[in-house]
């Protein structure tokens, strides 16, 4: 297939698993807001409403459509990419954010609770990517989704979900040298503490109580927002960004580069 250029009058399209909320909500207004044409990547067991970031986006006059996506899936993300193709022409730039947390101390985990989670985490932003990459012409992009476990700590009970997010830094340096002679970039951002969803769950992750007193700690006196993200992932996705590929790019307040008294 030949790949269609991104810089053409044909507004982009953006590609944006796990959009339902968080980030990937935030990330799709962000873009739409601009101009492109989003695809909103939703799992049939997500809680989260992925027709609200829908709404979100058409009330800011954007376009988008929603489409189921299971990263774990190669079946699914073939189809999820070919649904973007059709709706909109096109592929531009692809947003890996979809992940799952499990908390689950090492010496008990099982096969099954760590396939699990590398499934979602890590082996579906590789299975986005690889899915996409045909369509990607020069100028086109890929930003996935690390954190600050893996990325930067490490994190007791957590193994396999650090694990993955490591892996993803890995994952798009080594697309980034491979996809350079086509003008594709390829970066990842390490989010620190980000109040979503996710990381107000309690059984798994921090709840509110521990994102509340995490502002005690952080130089920036406290948990950033999914906006903050979506900022940094419009400037990726950019012509601004056009010689930035290969990068783990921390949104964090000052969290990972700061003395604890």
């Amino acid at each position: 297939m030949t790949a269609a250029p991104t810089e053409s009058r044909e507004a982009a399209v953006s590609i944006i698993s796990g959009a339902a909320s968080g980030i990937g909500r935030a990330a799709a207004v962000r873009l739409a807001a601009r101009g492109d044409r989003v695809v909103i990547g939703t799992f049939a067991g997500d809680p989260h409403d992925a027709g609200e970031t829908l709404r979100q986006v058409e009330a800011i006059g954007g376009s988008g459509v929603v489409v189921d996506l299971d990263v774990s899936s190669t079946r699914s993300v073939d189809a999820f990419v070919a649904e973007a193709v059709r709706a909109f022409g096109r592929v531009d730039h692809v947003i890996a954010n979809a992940g799952i947390l499990r908390r689950a101390p090492f010496e008990t985990m099982t096969d099954e609770q760590w396939d699990e989670v590398l499934q979602v985490d890590l082996h579906g932003v590789m299975r986005l990517a690889r899915s996409a990459s045909p369509h990607l012409g020069r100028g086109g992009s890929v930003v996935a989704i690390s954190s600050i476990a893996g990325g930067v700590y490490g994190w007791q009970e957590h193994v396999h979900y650090a694990t993955a997010k490591a892996g993803v830094i890995g994952l798009v340096r080594s697309l980034a040298v491979e996809y350079g002679p086509r003008g594709v970039r390829a970066n990842a951002i390490i989010p620190g503490l980000i109040e979503t969803p996710q990381s107000l769950d309690a059984v798994n992750s921090l709840g509110a109580d521990g994102l509340r007193d995490a502002g005690s700690y952080i130089p920036w006196g406290r948990v950033g927002k999914p906006e903050e993200v979506a900022s940094v992932i419009g400037f990726l996705t950019s012509s601004d960004a056009d010689y930035v590929s290969g990068q783990a790019i921390t949104v964090d307040g000052a969290l990972t580069v700061a003395m604890r008294d």
